[in-house]
């Protein structure tokens, strides 16, 4: 048994009413890791990323054995941030273009860590969304009274400023994508500080090291695994949300990144299967007003025990996102034996269906997800496949017992390296 340690997560939102997957991801790990250490997570009072304003009151609260510390976040600057953003695109834009020349490791490698247009791009970050002086304070501050640090989502602000702050304590968790914000000279900058990077699957790790290169200087595979709620008796959620017998199923935040061309693809099929079409049940909080299409059902924001249900009695989830690093709830649909269809243009995604040989099905346009939704409910023999598929892959990667033992020897060293 390691020695108990005191440890704090950075996350830019936490709560038992958060909708997002990184924010319950860190809720998870910072709940299982508690049994073991004195665990706090250190967040601020955002509750809304859109409004960006201080919903909860600043202090502290302990929430499942976790001491919880909140601090006030600066009102965003939209105007201040783009124009930052502007000055700093040159650098931002190389980056990418060599990237997709297959260049930008190398060049890094020789050139060293990225410093051109880092202080437009620094600044531009003092004036986004979850920016607290007062949290970056306090890290300064009281550094030397923790053994390390757990950093979440490096496309947001506390990412970077934390990694200049504590990085040599930091074991990181970026959860990155193949987004504009993954290219920022910032974040070069920030890897290079930070002792070691826990990747949640081997393609973020390879567009990590594709990016960043040697500026990563250790890391590996943690992951994560899921919690499961009991779920509330169907009956009940059933008539709650006036929901059908059949339905496929979206759960998330509703905006364009995470939905994407959904509900355009969705209109196509029922187009093309009138009648016998599923349903499409679209759970989570909406951020960004879509246009709805005939056959969606919108329930907002659920308890975790209301979603269990829903989930349990879907035919299909659905998950049209390009930007993820592994999928809370795609993992979710695999143990609970639902079928899975899946944006293709996401590398992740792609990974899970070629390591699980088959458990989720990944479309690349609206023909391939309409015939794939339609053979996935009609199917019993696919079906059937998935589901055992999905639920031996799960065992296998994702039970808690291997991906704790991967977090605490991902500790080991960054305290061995601080004891140095």
């Amino acid at each position: 048994m390691n020695n108990k340690r005191r440890i704090a997560f950075v996350s830019v939102r936490y709560g038992l009413d958060i909708n997002g997957g990184a924010e319950l991801h860190c809720r998870m790990l910072a709940e299982r890791l508690a049994l073991r250490h004195d665990v706090e997570v250190l967040t601020t009072c955002v509750k809304d990323y859109v409004k960006g304003s201080n919903e909860y009151p600043a202090g502290e609260e302990a929430m499942n054995g976790v001491l919880v510390r909140r601090f006030a976040a600066a009102p965003p600057d939209h105007a201040g941030e783009r124009r930052w953003l502007e000055m700093a695109k040159p650098a931002r834009r190389l980056r990418m273009r060599l990237y997709q020349a297959g260049l930008l490791r190398a060049v890094s490698a020789f050139a060293g860590t990225w410093t051109w247009k880092l202080k437009e791009d620094v600044e531009a970050q003092k004036c986004t969304v979850f920016y607290s002086a007062d949290l970056l304070r306090y890290l300064s501050e009281h550094r030397d009274s923790y053994d390390a640090f757990i950093v979440f989502s490096s496309n947001f602000p506390l990412f970077y400023f934390s990694a200049m702050a504590v990085g040599d304590k930091t074991l990181a968790v970026p959860l990155l994508h193949k987004m504009k914000a993954s290219f920022r000279v910032s974040l070069d900058q920030a890897f290079s500080r930070i002792r070691y990077v826990g990747f949640n699957t081997d393609a973020e790790m390879k567009l990590g090291k594709d990016i960043f290169g040697t500026a990563i200087r250790d890391c590996g595979i943690i992951g994560t695994g899921i919690g499961l709620t009991a779920p509330a008796p169907w009956e009940q959620v059933r008539r709650k949300y006036s929901l059908p017998d059949r339905y496929a199923l979206f759960i998330g935040r509703i905006d364009t990144d995470k939905t994407g061309r959904m509900a355009e693809y969705y209109s196509s099929y029922r187009k093309r299967y009138g009648d016998d079409a599923l349903p499409l049940v679209v759970m989570g909080k909406t951020y960004e007003q879509e246009a709805a299409a005939e056959g969606m059902i919108y329930t907002g924001f659920v308890s975790e025990e209301d979603k269990r249900a829903m989930l349990l009695h879907a035919r299909v989830l659905i998950n049209p996102s390009e930007y993820e690093s592994l999928s809370l709830v795609l993992l979710e649909a695999m143990h609970d034996r639902v079928p899975a269809l899946v944006n293709g243009r996401c590398k992740v995604f792609r990974k899970h269906r070629e390591k699980s040989d088959g458990a989720v099905q990944c479309y690349r346009s609206a023909r391939d997800f309409i015939s794939k939704l339609h053979k996935m409910d009609t199917d019993e023999a696919e079906r059937l496949m998935m589901q055992e598929k999905g639920e031996r892959y799960m065992k296998e990667n994702y039970c808690w017992e291997i991906i704790m033992d991967r977090l605490e020897k991902a500790l080991d060293k960054v305290s061995a390296a601080e004891s140095k």
